[in-house]
């Protein structure tokens, strides 16, 4: 008998491990926020205050632990969670013109005391507190897929356009490859001038250059892959006679108005 009940227990205990993983893997509650309330990568905040969906799908993510997830399932996991639970702290605080309201003691002052809503430790997952700057830094960038910086969106008009679909770990490839090109090819966003080989592109590459090469020259060996075949075999051609400046960035809200 007690080597029955020792079983059951063991079979309980699997079943409930199972029953996180398969949560994990499975982000269709937060398509459903994405598809609802996301138009051309904007966000329709004012009726995403009343929508308690996004908390349920908030709760399965806390109540997962990411340590018994392969590779793409982290990535889908963790992509989604900065994007989840950047949603909730700008639908808790809305109306805000932009998330930078948010810092602690101010824009400027937030930034200089390291206290910006990225610093900000509200984010509970499996019993552990994390900050939106613990998951890009200290998880995503960690996993060397620099493409998680076209996927990630801290709720900004300069950001990437943010998916109306969650990530999940069986299409991850096409979907950041899908989002890199999306952006990359964004003129808004990122302008290459062919005759006098300028790349005016996002801030995003120069505060994360490391992630795509360090020098000038890697970076725009990355885009190359996702620009047009006449401005991509030049820059692959005559790659040290391209010049690179930074675009400004917008911190407006990504509202949908």
């Amino acid at each position: 008998m007690k080597k029955y009940n020792l079983i059951l227990l063991i079979s309980v205990i699997y079943l409930l491990s199972l029953t996180k993983i398969l949560q994990a893997q499975d982000h269709q509650l937060f398509t459903d926020v994405l598809k609802k309330y996301v138009i051309n990568g904007l966000v329709d905040y004012k009726n995403l205050k009343n929508d308690k969906t996004l908390d349920k799908y908030l709760t399965e993510l806390s109540n997962t632990n990411p340590d018994n997830l392969n590779r793409n399932q982290k990535l889908a996991f963790w992509i989604n969670a900065y994007n989840a639970f950047t949603l909730q702290i700008v639908r808790d605080n809305y109306p805000i013109e932009s998330i930078t309201e948010l810092h602690t003691g101010g824009k400027v002052i937030g930034y200089l005391l390291g206290k910006t809503v990225w610093d900000k430790e509200f984010i509970p997952i499996n019993n552990k507190k994390y900050s939106l700057n613990d998951i890009e830094h200290k998880i995503l960038r960690k996993m060397s897929e620099p493409r998680i910086h076209f996927a990630i969106v801290c709720a900004s008009i300069s950001c990437p356009q943010l998916l109306n679909e969650a990530y999940e770990a069986d299409k991850i490839d096409s979907q950041l490859e899908n989002q890199t090109r999306k952006f990359i090819n964004d003129k808004t966003r990122n302008h290459f001038d062919l005759k006098n080989r300028k790349a005016n592109i996002s801030e995003i590459f120069n505060w994360f250059g490391e992630d795509f090469g360090k020098t000038d020259e890697n970076i725009l060996k990355f885009i190359s892959n996702y620009v047009s075949d006449d401005i991509s075999k030049d820059i692959k051609t005559n790659i040290s006679k391209w010049n690179i400046s930074f675009n400004d960035y917008n911190w407006n809200l990504n509202e949908l108005k």
